[in-house]
């Protein structure tokens, strides 16, 4: 991502996609993953990109297929990704190679935090391909991972 603090100008591309299910976000299992909902989590990534001047594509998939064309699709647009596979995380090779494959850091989101759950869903297959993982801090866990993504991206750490 270039160094040019230049509001005016974008200051990045970040692609974000959303695992399978998080489109019933505020109605699935609210005791477990909040009422925030998925467009809601949108919004404030919108905001916060705006902010920031940086370009987000934003896309939800219950599809393994559609997300790992989404990656291919926009290798050579984003700079970086921001993903929460959801329970892709714990099964799909596939994704993880895609994500292995494109050019630029990664970011895995959870809104639980995976490891103090059941005992399938403490293995993340896609997290190794990841530059950093942020999970459990509910919808917060997305602007954070954003602020991280970022970090990565202006070499911050």
């Amino acid at each position: 991502m270039p160094k040019n603090h230049d509001i005016t100008q974008t200051r990045g591309h970040v692609l974000v996609l959303h695992g399978p299910n998080l489109n019933a976000l505020g109605n699935r299992e609210p005791g477990i993953y909040g009422s925030t909902t998925l467009a809601e989590i949108d919004a404030e990534l919108r905001l916060q990109a705006k902010t920031l001047c940086v370009e987000l594509r934003i896309v939800q998939s219950n599809c393994e297929g559609t997300l790992i064309d989404t990656l291919y699709e926009n290798a050579g647009w984003a700079d970086g990704v921001l993903i929460n596979p959801a329970a892709y995380s714990h099964t799909s090779i596939a994704l993880r190679d895609a994500l292995s494959a494109v050019r630029g850091p990664a970011v895995e989101v959870h809104l639980t935090n995976v490891l103090a759950r059941e005992e399938f869903r403490r293995t993340l297959v896609t997290a190794s391909c990841c530059d950093g993982v942020v999970m459990g801090i509910g919808a917060r866990s997305y602007s954070l991972g954003l602020t991280a993504l970022l970090a990565l991206l202006n070499s911050d750490v």
